[in-house]
This record gives C-alpha cells, sequence and structure tokens, in this order.
C-alpha cells in the first residue's frame, strides 16, 4: 500500500525537483516506511510506501528491462497465481504490484482485466512516451488528476495537487450541494474544481500531458439473475468467500478485524478464525453514556465465540470534540458520513497493534442489505425508491436554491445503471456501487485508516463474489423482513453466536447528543464560518443548531463542512478541539 504522484509536463522540459519534493511530502502519511521517485524526460513519479508484501525488495518505483517504470498504490491478490501464469517473466522482487508490470508488456492497455485486487496504478512507457493510469473497479483505491495548459498531474488525495501548486481549492458548487444534500459528492468531478477523479475500473492514456484515450471495467455483471438452488448457493457462498479472505489475508505484516457485531463483520471473523494461525485480533467502537445503538455486546459475543483477542474504543463526547478537526482534515475529499468518526478514532487505536485491517464495506451493496432493496420486490416495484429523492436539508428549512443541482449527478447514474435486463433490486444496487460505495463508504475507510499508516481490505469487494452475489435471485438477497438473506443463512450454521436474524441495528455516533452539548458555543462559530457564510443563511444554521438531536445529519454536515472548509480552503492547522480550529478560522 503507498501514496503515488506524478507529474508529465507538455511540449517538453523537465519536471521540478521542488514540486514532486512537494507530492512527496503530502502523501507521506500513506506511505511512512520508504520513497521513491522518477524522473526522465517530462515525466516526475512519485511512491511513498507501506510495506505489507515484500518488505525487503518491493521498493518503488518497479521497472522492468526496457526501462517502462510502475508505482502504485494497492494489493494484488491474485499475484502468486499471475506469477505462475508468467513463468517465463523475470521478476525482480517479491511485490505484489510488479505483475501489473510485466501484465501491461503482455497484454496493453487490457492488462487490468487480469487484476484481482485494488489498486490504483500508473505506468510509464518511454517507448512512446506514454503515461497510463489505472484504477480497480470497485474504487477502492482513490487516484486523482489535473489536466492544466502546461502539465497534467495525478495523485492518491487531492490536497497533494494543491499543496504542490498544481491545482487550486476553489469549491465547485454542484459538489458543494450535493455534499450537504447526499453526504457524498458524485462523477469524475471532485468538490474541487480544478481536480477530476479516475473513475472507478477506468483507464487513461496520457500522451503529452493530455488523455487520449479512456477504458473502463465493469464494477458489477450485466444480466439477469441466475436461477440456483438455495442449497447450491449456500456452498458457493462459502467456497467463494473462503476463497477471497484467504486472498486478502496475503500479508507480511499483522493484520485485524474491525467487528461490529453485525452480518458483515461477524461472517469474517469466522473466515478469518478458520484461515488464521493465531487468534483474530478484532477492534470495535461503542458509545458508552448515550442513545446510540451500543455494539459492544454482539461485538464481544461474537469475538468469544471466535476466541478472539479484542480490544473495545469507548468513544466519547470528549473525544468527538478532538476528533472531528483531524478527521475533516484527512477526508480532503469531503463525505459527511458520521460514521466516519468512530472508523477514524479505531483506526488510532489499531496503528499499535496492526498494519492491515479487514472490513466490510460492500456487503449491503453487493449481498441487498439495505431497505429500499427489500421494498423493490413487492408489487413489481412499485414500492422501490431511488436513493435520496429528497436532500438532507429538504427536510429541515427551505433551501432557497443554495443547493442548486444537487441531484443531477445521480440522474445521469441511475439512467445508465437502470437497465431493462436487470430487477429493479439489481438497479438500485448498482446505483449504490456506483456512487454511494466509492464516493463515501470507501473514500472513508481509506482516508481513515492510511492517516493512520493503516491499510484496508475489504474481501467483499472482490470481482469473484461480486459476480456471485449480484446474480443470485433477488429472493435470495431480500425478504419482507430481512436484507443479505444468503450470507445471514450460511452465518447461522458457521457461526450462530452472531445472532444473524436479530434485526439490523445500523452504526451512527450520536453526533446530535454530542453537538447538543456544546450548540450555544458552536452555533455561532458555524454561522460565521468563511464557507458557511457564503451559501447557508444564518436561519438555517439556528434552526439546525436549536434541536440538533432532531435534525442531526443536517447538524453534523454544516459542522463538519465548518472544519473541512476551515482546513482545507482557509487553511487553518486541525490541531486542538472544534472550537479552536472554528475560533481560529474566525481569526484568518
Amino acid at each position: 500500500m503507498c501514496g503515488i504522484a506524478g507529474v508529465m509536463l507538455r511540449n517538453g522540459g523537465r519536471v521540478k525537483s521542488a514540486v514532486l519534493d512537494a507530492l512527496e511530502a503530502a502523501i507521506d502519511h500513506r506511505g511512512p516506511d520508504g520513497s521513491g521517485r522518477h524522473v526522465a524526460d517530462a515525466i516526475g513519479l512519485v511512491s511513498t510506501r507501506l510495506a505489507i508484501i515484500d518488505l525487503k525488495t518491493g521498493d518503488q518505483p518497479l521497472s522492468d528491462s526496457d526501462g517502462v517504470v510502475l508505482v502504485a498504490n494497492g494489493e494484488i491478490y491474485n499475484d502468486l497465481e499471475l506469477r505462475a501464469r508468467l513463468h517465463n517473466v523475470p521478476y525482480r522482487t517479491g511485490s505484489d504490484c510488479e505483475s501489473p508490470l510485466h501484465l501491461y508488456r503482455a497484454r496493453g492497455l487490457d492488462f487490468a482485466k487480469e487484476l484481482r485486487g485494488m489498486y490504483a496504478i500508473a505506468i510509464y512507457d518511454p517507448s512512446d512516451s506514454k503515461l497510463v493510469l489505472a484504477r480497480d473497479p470497485f474504487g477502492i483505491k482513490p487516484l486523482y488528476y489535473v489536466e492544466a495548459a502546461t502539465y497534467f498531474a495525478f495523485a492518491s488525495e487531492p490536497q497533494a495537487l494543491i499543496a504542490a501548486g498544481l491545482a487550486t481549492c476553489e469549491v465547485r458548487r454542484r459538489a458543494r450541494a450535493e455534499l450537504f444534500q447526499l453526504r457524498f459528492t458524485t462523477g469524475c468531478e471532485t468538490i474541487f474544481s480544478s481536480i477530476k477523479r479516475v473513475l472507478p475500473g477506468e483507464t487513461l492514456v496520457v500522451v503529452d500531458g493530455k488523455i487520449v484515450e479512456r477504458q473502463r471495467l465493469d464494477m458489477i455483471p450485466q444480466g439477469a439473475p441466475r436461477e440456483v438452488e438455495r442449497s447450491k448457493a449456500l456452498a458457493s457462498l462459502g467456497e467463494l468467500l473462503s476463497d477471497s479472505v484467504i486472498h486478502h489475508l496475503r500479508s507480511d505484516v499483522p493484520y485485524g478485524l474491525f467487528l461490529s457485531g453485525g452480518i458483515d463483520s461477524s461472517v469474517l471473523a469466522a473466515l478469518m478464525k478458520r484461515h488464521s494461525a493465531g487468534p483474530v485480533v478484532a477492534m470495535t467502537a461503542c458509545f458508552p453514556g448515550t442513545r446510540a445503538n451500543d455494539e459492544r455486546a454482539a461485538a464481544e459475543r461474537v469475538a468469544r465465540a471466535i476466541g478472539a483477542d479484542h480490544h473495545v474504543l469507548e468513544m466519547t463526547e470528549r473525544d468527538f470534540w478532538i476528533t472531528a478537526p483531524r478527521l475533516a482534515a484527512a477526508l480532503d475529499d469531503p463525505t459527511t458520513d458520521p460514521a466516519a468518526l468512530p472508523t477514524f478514532a479505531l483506526s488510532e487505536l489499531a496503528r499499535g497493534y496492526l498494519k492491515v485491517v479487514i472490513s466490510g464495506e460492500g456487503a449491503d451493496e453487493i449481498f441487498g442489505g439495505y431497505a429500499r432493496y427489500r421494498r423493490a420486490r413487492w408489487l413489481w416495484g412499485l414500492l422501490a425508491r431511488k436513493r435520496n429523492l429528497s436532500g438532507i436539508f429538504d427536510g429541515v428549512t427551505k433551501t432557497n436554491g443554495a443547493f442548486e443541482g444537487w441531484r443531477s449527478g445521480l440522474d445521469v447514474v441511475e439512467a445508465d445503471e437502470f437497465a431493462a435486463d436487470r430487477t429493479r433490486v439489481q438497479c438500485l444496487q448498482a446505483v449504490d456501487c456506483a456512487e454511494w460505495l466509492p464516493n463515501d463508504l470507501l473514500v472513508k475507510l481509506d482516508r481513515c485508516l492510511m492517516a493512520n499508516g493503516l491499510e484496508g481490505r475489504t474481501p467483499f469487494l472482490d470481482p469473484i463474489v461480486a459476480d456471485f452475489a449480484f446474480r443470485l435471485p433477488d429472493r435470495m438477497k431480500v425478504t419482507a423482513k430481512f436484507g443479505k438473506w444468503l450470507l445471514r443463512e450460511w452465518l447461522s450454521s458457521n457461526l450462530p453466536a452472531a445472532e444473524p436474524f436479530a434485526r439490523k441495528k445500523g452504526f451512527n455516533p450520536p453526533v446530535g447528543e454530542w453537538i447538543a452539548a456544546k450548540k450555544d458555543i458552536i452555533e455561532p462559530l458555524v454561522s460565521s464560518q468563511p464557507g458557511i457564510a457564503e451559501f447557508v443563511a444564518k436561519g438555517t444554521v439556528a434552526r439546525v443548531f436549536a434541536a440538533p438531536e432532531k435534525h442531526a445529519q443536517a447538524a453534523w454536515s454544516l459542522l463538519f463542512y465548518a472544519l473541512w472548509h476551515s482546513h482545507h480552503i482557509v487553511e487553518v492547522p486541525s490541531e486542538g478541539t472544534i472550537e479552536d480550529v472554528l475560533v481560529a478560522a474566525q481569526a484568518a
């Protein structure tokens, strides 16, 4: 796992060392174990390394005998299988990221079709001065770029491009509207007007600083469900998940699990127990003394059943006030999902024990975990609801055009993914996989872990597992009462202590309660913060903060954006409490 960045100049020249120095410094937290760079002609590539596989010889950049150079952020889980197939290739290292380099030489731009893993890859081919960027189909690993008049630049995080003077921090208004109404931003355009995302599954070809070709791999299969017997489906599920977990446990450093006690992490716990040599290290967050759902009891029950080395983090109101500013600093590509708070806190805890964290992201989207999927099965889909027909602030106050265009990105995705040969459930799943998953859940996981020098792995987001799960009959995903039906059935036989047919409670930190405790102090600071004052009426802020427990998401969205804007736009340091940062933003 690494951070990567690079610059290609147009019309020749040589990339300045100061620019590469700035890029390297900005992504150093993603790879604290080492760094490297390649500079030749008009190209400069930078890598910072978090050593996971091949600790001795796996430093980047990697190159072959013809001078083709690769830097990569990710893990290629089928590296051993690829090496067996490419038996005539002279491998120079034990790094799993060397295989994509040789596949590129063998298959050209189709090299990514062979990869099973999570990755953001940059390859420079000097034979025709070509830069190739590729991102995994689910968008597990991030990659951003800037096209300017005199250069093309890319990096693992937008803030690195800004820190190196390669992009501006001007806010794109429509993306800001999406953030407030959806909790995330959609498509290739980020919240920064000059920075774009490489889309999940996309491969870009850049020549002379210009994008000249694009290809894209599908994240999920096309077509209607396949019919399969229940017993055969359960057997296949166990085999495929075991295979995915085995591949995701390939590591030369310690690994563990974020354990909630819910379906997803319990399935992973059972499989990790089966395929790990020693006790599973598991970590759980809870919120004592609040009205939030407490997952500690369920997690402890699962941990006891598998004999885990279990660590529990109690996140309190005091923790909230000092964690929120650091979280906002880490989430340069922002999401206002409050679940990022315990994810960040758990990442800080895990840093003392692990280097790799296994997480259950993707199970809801792939196996059908949301209530809207259940509604989509009944009355020919007449009860189905698209995601977010109304925005977060529509239910709180009149928006008066402040969030205009907030749903246009989702409209485009729905037009693309609502295919005639898919069921209504599949259509809703496809939309979530295209936007909600990569731009909220996965960016949250990536930034929280990488800010603490950790790698996150997501066994449910495996192409083989996804192909199987997405093509299951709807009845094996959702029933009138339950989502993820087949996962629950498997868990009931393999880890009954998880109580798989208990109602899903969700994982929502009590941000409304925490904000309410200091609302009189925080509300005027939020309303006068420059980024908020620019487009949100003071009356709206006052209305939300008058009842933050009732309007918990809206209150957190306002507070988070005030912190985010203070750090990334006003350039206030994130040290101290929420109050410290907002007071400093006022002074700035």
